[in-house]
């Protein structure tokens, strides 16, 4: 279990007065785009000990009464069907449920924004459903040679062919389903027509990593590194902050590459850019809130096995390739890390190796690991989870939770009845048949009533699991790292 390491109480407090010193700077009106996860930001709870996942939405809701959220989403990705990797749904389905989770925090979402749209049918047909919905939709346009045609981009043609978004509120927060999708073009396009109409405005970037006041090579912005391999991104020093004002700060590859295109179009707009640097745009306070370096490296360096063992399964599957496993066993390399710094490796493996059978081990908040091996009536992941459970509540490890007599209907159900060739229980099933136990098994009840304590422990299988279990393991806060291997030799894999 990770030491706090992070501040969350400070960094809410510095955050919020942050973007409101950044409103007062220009006039009252700041676009604001806003990177990464509002919700749910667990690489940040992970890598930041002490960092709540929920974090910026909190924060965002001490400015509820300046604050209006628009969403963007591209034309294409809606064209598309393209799909949230971590939520398996498809972007304009998350559009809804972000103006939901949003509402239900209070914060209001003014509209939304589909951006490079050109008569897309499915982007239509999103359109008209919103609107049916009751929300305001705008259509943002490409712009031939983006972003680099200055004149044409910056113009009546450019961005001033884009619906005007009508905001009411000095903060106006752009997010969106995922990356790709538009906000700082949105962010941008919002700024020329203030700007046409005389009416002042400012533009500013929140983005959690890389952090920009930590060591480039630190362990935390190494492992963001780690997380955005796919995307090509690389952390670096920003060379525009380092001649403007002697200082090093550290920012990515894209925002450094894109910041002369910027600053150019910011002297078109407004006459004179208002920042030095791409580190300058940003309102980011994360790195002060830091009060316990050494516990944020740990976690982090434990986050970039993670995320390599995570390429390393993506592989097997068909999902990455070599370059993506190289890039994250060189940011290993660089963080003078390896799979030792996780005893759930080598424990399960001993398991592995001593039964001839898939297994897999918890490490509890303690230090202690716990395993678990394939039974005839559970997969390791159960028996694990199980054993890990009885470990946390003092039960001797031979008792029965549950009775094989319980397990074999299930099982029969399983097989009979709904066509399944394993009659093992997967994790929700075992969970499922602890819980009905629990009404007459006092043991069985002391063992649910443990499972919060699971939440932030490290896992590890000798095999890639099913969905099932890699989802239960999730919901119940595990930090699951799996070895590329199938448990069977078939070519196909539920």
């Amino acid at each position: 279990m990770d030491k706090i390491g992070f501040d969350n109480g400070k960094y809410r407090d510095l955050q919020s007065s942050r973007i409101r010193e950044r409103i007062g700077q220009f006039g009252n009106k700041l676009y604001l785009e806003f990177g990464g996860k509002l919700f749910d930001d667990h690489h940040a709870s992970r890598v930041l000990p002490g960092f709540a996942p929920d974090s910026k939405i909190r924060m965002l809701q001490e400015l509820a009464d300046k604050a209006e959220i628009v969403i963007a989403i591209c034309a294409s990705d809606i064209e598309k069907n393209k799909i949230r990797g971590d939520l398996g749904i498809t972007y304009d389905v998350d559009v809804l449920r972000l103006i939901d989770a949003f509402r239900s925090q209070g914060l209001y979402v003014g509209s939304v924004v589909v951006t490079r749209y050109a008569a897309q049918p499915a982007a239509d047909a999103f359109k008209r459903r919103m609107e049916s919905l009751g929300m305001r939709v705008y259509l943002h346009y490409p712009i031939a040679g983006y972003p680099n045609n200055i004149p044409l981009i910056v113009s009546d043609e450019g961005y001033g062919k884009n619906d005007y978004i009508e905001t009411s509120r000095p903060l106006v927060v752009v997010t969106a389903p995922g990356p790709g999708s538009g906000k700082m073009a949105v962010c941008l396009s919002q700024l020329y027509h203030a700007y046409k109409r005389g009416v002042k405005a400012g533009y500013a970037k929140f983005e959690t990593f890389p952090i920009w006041n930590l060591p480039l090579q630190h362990p935390v912005n190494l492992a963001y590194e780690a997380a955005t391999a796919d995307l090509g991104d690389v952390n670096m020093i920003d060379p525009f902050h380092l001649a403007a004002h002697g200082a090093t700060t550290v920012n990515y590859n894209r925002d450094v590459e894109i910041f002369p295109v910027l600053s150019a179009m910011f002297e078109k707009i407004m006459g004179e850019c208002p920042y030095k640097s791409p580190t300058d745009m940003g309102v980011n306070m994360a790195g002060c809130c830091i009060v316990d370096d050494e516990a944020v490296c740990a976690a982090a360096r434990q986050e970039i096995v993670r995320r390599y063992y995570a390429a390393l399964c993506d592989r097997r599957t068909g999902q990455a390739d070599d370059e993506l496993v190289y890039k994250l066993e060189l940011i290993m390399q660089q963080a003078k890390v390896d799979a030792s710094i996780r005893p759930v490796i080598a424990a399960s493996a001993r398991v592995a190796e001593e039964t001839g059978n898939p297994a897999a081990a918890i490490e509890l908040p303690g230090g202690e690991v716990v395993t678990g091996k394939t039974t005839a009536l559970m997969g390791a992941t159960s028996a694990t989870l199980l054993n890990a459970l009885k470990r946390l509540a003092g039960i001797d490890h031979g008792s029965h939770l549950i009775s094989p007599e319980a397990i074999e209907p299930i099982q029969s159900v399983k097989v009979s009845h709904l066509g399944s060739n394993n009659p093992r229980l997967h994790s929700d099933e075992t969970l499922i048949a602890l819980a009905i136990s629990a009404t007459t098994n006092p043991l069985a009840k002391r063992a649910l009533d443990q499972l919060a304590r699971l939440r932030g422990c490290e896992a590890h299988s000798t095999v890639i699991l099913s969905p099932v279990d890699t989802g239960i393991y999730g919901k119940l806060g595990l930090r699951l790292t799996c070895e590329p291997t199938y448990e069977t030799n078939k070519l196909y894999h539920k």
